[in-house]
């Protein structure tokens, strides 16, 4: 409804995922809609090429795309605009910062609309800072069930592995998702080639594979046989943690969830819960396990709610600088904490920002008094930054 805003003032809108396979299942659900309607919309991702390439550029740059949906193919240099006015981005998570900023720097005045069902620790700075807006929407869709999360040892590997078969034999799908062994997505592959051979020792030929190494065209045929029910049990690295909707699968492994982050574990548990049947998400971790991990799994098994996961996960490990390159640690307060504090935050930054139109310069009684305050953090240096914004 944003994009179609946007559109109606006579402005363009773009979509951007961090896959191929979201963004044409976006485009699967909004092109009708956008037909119906007659507005023009394509898709751009990286199998645009050569000529159709060229000439969805020379569409957008002339205006006569309104609507583009598409990957991280949208901010290239190349990719100009005759007058963005919104640029949503899907699975916020999935990007850097510069990446948003890319999409968002393509028009004058971009509205953003960030997307995720796992807000990241520096979006709850973010908006602690009165810098971005949120709309919760903390419960699932009408009918869904809750996901059963168990944390089990990988010494249960045999028995998890066997008792897949009462599922499969009810006609359940299952994900199996192999571990993050390091940054090489070579070493990732192997693991997940290991594992879906082991499966197959016991499951045969109902068993798949999917990973980041293979061709768009052989991950949409596999993914393909899966949501029909030729292929039960799916083997895969993360390449599924977003934009993969199978109703039908009801359980979701992960091998050696003590890796992952929460953002990564909550979307990999969100393949699963999307149909009337109930879920279950078994979370395999190798011990002994460190305090952290152990905080990441616990708060995996006690909720769903994306927000209440964030939190934790800005307790653990903090957004890092909302201004600067650092990436971890917690904004420092002498006073506040956050989480306890926030619905104090809306009346902090209108408080703040009538100070700042009305007495930028803290000549007032209040604006002295502020003074005074900031004199005794140590925090009056800050006044001489006050008219630099």
């Amino acid at each position: 409804m944003a994009m179609l805003q946007a559109v109606a003032n006579g402005a363009q809108a773009a979509l951007m995922a961090p896959t191929e396979i979201l963004a044409r299942q976006h485009a699967e659900t909004l092109g009708p809609w956008l037909d119906e309607l007659g507005i023009r919309w394509q898709v751009m991702t990286a199998r645009n090429k050569g000529k159709p390439r060229q000439e969805s550029l020379d569409a957008l740059a002339s205006g006569d795309v309104q609507i583009a949906i598409g990957t991280h193919a949208l901010f290239q240099d190349d990719v100009t605009f005759a007058d963005l006015g919104l640029a949503v981005v899907d699975e916020q998570h999935r990007f850097g910062v510069q990446q948003r900023m890319a999409l968002s720097s393509k028009g004058n005045g971009v509205d953003v609309l960030v997307m995720t069902a796992t807000p990241i620790p520096r979006t709850l700075t973010l908006t602690t800072y009165g810098d971005m807006d949120v709309s919760r929407m903390p419960d699932k869709p009408p009918g869904r069930k809750p996901v059963d999360t168990r944390v089990i040892s990988m010494d249960r590997y045999e028995e998890v592995a066997q008792g897949l078969s009462n599922a499969l034999q009810d006609g359940a799908r299952v994900y199996w998702v192999c571990p993050l062994v390091s940054e090489s997505e070579l070493i990732d592959l192997a693991a997940a080639e290991d594992r879906a051979n082991a499966l197959r020792t016991i499951y045969g030929d109902k068993v798949g594979l999917v990973h980041g190494q293979m061709k768009a065209a052989e991950k949409d045929a596999v993914m393909a046989r899966f949501a029909s029910g030729e292929i039960a049990v799916l083997v895969a690295t993360t390449v599924i943690e977003v934009g993969v909707n199978v109703p039908e699968a009801t359980v979701m492994v992960i091998e050696h969830a003590e890796r992952f982050g929460l953002a990564q574990l909550h979307q990999l548990r969100g393949r699963v819960g999307r149909g009337l049947d109930k879920s279950s998400c078994v979370l395999l971790y190798r011990g002994p396990l460190g305090e952290t991990a152990k905080a990441r799994l616990g708060i995996m098994r006690e909720t769903e709610d994306g927000f209440k996961i964030a939190e934790e996960d800005l307790r653990l490990r903090g957004a890092g600088e909302v201004l600067g390159t650092r990436q971890s640690g917690l904004p420092a307060f002498r006073l506040a904490d956050l989480e306890a504090h926030a619905d104090l935050l809306p009346a902090v930054h209108d408080d703040v920002r009538l100070l700042l139109e009305r007495d930028p310069l803290l000549k007032s009684p209040r604006g002295e008094a502020l003074r005074v305050l900031l004199y005794l953090f140590r925090r009056d240096e800050a006044i001489r930054f006050l008219q630099s914004g």
